[in-house]
């Protein structure tokens, strides 16, 4: 839930022809060759599996346009015993899986011990007839303000995702969508030769993995569901939750005796900051922080809280927003600087993805009053709501069916990990699951934030999981020793 437009990137994260029934036309397209060769993928130091299946764009017209479907398998190190594989579904929803491939090996080395790991660019990420447009790489996330894109920008980035009619390269943006992605991903399991596959889904894979559960659940053995989208909750919506995890950091903060001790009036701070830039937003001669170039930075209250929103997600980033906060305060924004920099660096989601699903599958359903509910917040009010109202009304609609949205009741083993403090799916998200699925557990981390397993010891209860098919009675002792936050009260790192 990540924006790859720089500008804007602070304010988030149809007539059908039936020729043959849906599932027919996947198990077809599962027969078809996928060929897996020898591959280096980023800095995992031995060579994994790489390849493509096509498969039509269309699903109800399998014999017109055609994608390919970018796939990687981690071997398991030892497959003397086999065990059925983990499929990881990526977030953004955006994110390319097989981009993730250096981390992922490494948060799941015990599991890839006896186990394929199967990661997917799912349709529209990645290698996977990717939503880009030329203009993103351009943006300048330092100079720019959100509310730059103009329509004609906005428009001219759309007409580039549905490709080169010159050429005859046409994408269809409503077969872009969570459904298909589905599709996608069953047909690749059973060109793999999996009867059955576990799968991990993260953030809007949690949404994808429900979806699995409800079209294909004979396709699945068991489901891990980290940070939780529920199909009932539109994704978009994050002013309450952003609000909750920060309102969270600021109590946390003050119980611990060196945070209250450095920043006493922290929230105050906070507001004092947010009002001065909303009123003037400040223009500084900088150097760029990775190229040393002469750099302007232009920031007003949104692009402030926003950085700041894409900090709460992990427990790193929660650790250094008191001194970002009280350094602001001072006229000191290098502090921002340095973590606006590293945001740059964080791995891309493909915003026509993101935008499309986002657009089409859960805006539609938020009402004018959840609006309003959702930006009466103490932290940044209806911001992260604008990225929405800038970019939905400009793209092609289609729409999912009600079955949709109806809660998943797949008698499948499923554990649910919640982290307290995540400030775009709070605990509260992981409740819908675990009060539909009848064979679920739902743990909450009281110190951890979004994807427990990506930075806690949840990845072993993963593990555990896999090999006991038992979601309520794991060992889930070694989340007792997870710290409380613990915050850096100077800019020397102390």
């Amino acid at each position: 839930m990540i924006l790859q437009w720089k500008i804007i990137k602070v304010l988030v994260y149809s007539l059908v022809v039936v020729i043959l029934p849906i599932g027919a036309i996947t198990a077809a397209f599962a027969n078809h060759a996928l060929t897996l060769e020898s591959c280096h993928l980023g800095e995992i130091r031995t060579q994994v599996k790489c390849g493509k299946l096509e498969v039509p764009e269309n699903y109800n017209k399998p014999n017109d346009a055609k994608i390919l479907i970018n796939v990687a398998v981690l071997p398991a190190i030892d497959n003397s015993e086999y065990k059925t594989p983990l499929m990881f579904l990526a977030g953004g929803p955006g994110q390319a899986a097989v981009e993730l491939a250096t981390s992922l090996n490494q948060v799941f080395r015990e599991i890839r011990k006896t186990r394929d790991i199967i990661l997917v660019d799912q349709r529209g990420t990645g290698e996977s007839s990717a939503l880009t447009c030329d203009f993103e790489a351009m943006n300048n996330v330092y100079s720019s303000l959100p509310d730059e894109l103009t329509p004609t920008e906005i428009k001219d980035c759309i007409a580039q995702f549905t490709g080169d009619v010159a050429k005859g390269v046409v994408k269809d943006l409503s077969q872009y969508n969570s459904e298909n992605a589905i599709r996608d991903f069953d047909a690749i399991r059973a060109a793999l030769g999996h009867k059955k596959i576990n799968i991990y889904g993260g953030s809007y894979g949690t949404r994808a993995g429900l979806v699995f559960m409800r079209m294909f659940p004979e396709s699945l053995d068991s489901v891990i569901l980290d940070s939780v989208g529920p199909v009932e909750v539109p994704i978009g919506l994050f002013g309450q939750s952003g609000a909750r995890a920060f309102n969270l950091l600021l109590e946390n903060c003050n119980k611990n005796e060196s945070c209250h001790k450095a920043f006493p009036d922290l929230a105050e701070e906070f507001q004092a900051v947010k009002a001065r830039l909303a009123k003037k937003p400040v223009t500084l001669d900088i150097l760029h922080p990775r190229l040393g170039t002469p750099t302007k930075l232009v920031l007003d209250d949104t692009k402030f809280t926003g950085n700041l929103r894409f900090q709460l997600y992990s427990m790193r980033g929660r650790s250094m927003l008191p001194l970002v906060i009280h350094q602001a305060f001072l006229g000191n924004y290098q502090p921002l600087i340095g973590l606006m920099a590293q945001n740059e660096g964080e791995q891309m989601v493909y915003t026509g993805l993101l935008f499309n699903i986002v657009c089409n599958e859960d805006m539609p359903r938020v009402s004018v009053k959840d609006k309003v509910a959702d930006a009466n917040n103490n932290f940044d009010g209806n911001n992260s709501q604008k990225a929405w109202h800038m970019v939905c009304p400009y793209f092609p609609e289609y729409r999912p069916s009600e079955a949709f949205y109806q809660s998943v009741t797949a008698d499948i083993p499923t554990l649910i990990l919640s982290g307290n403090l995540d400030p775009v799916t709070p605990p509260s998200n992981g409740e819908y699951p675990a009060n539909s699925l009848p064979n679920s557990h739902h743990i909450i981390v009281k110190s951890a934030s979004h994807t427990v397993a990506m930075s806690t010891c949840a990845n072993k209860l993963v593990n555990e999981f896999l090999n006991s098919k038992v979601p309520n009675k794991l060992d889930e002792s070694c989340l007792k020793d997870i710290p409380q936050e613990v915050f850096m009260t100077s800019v020397n790192g102390i």
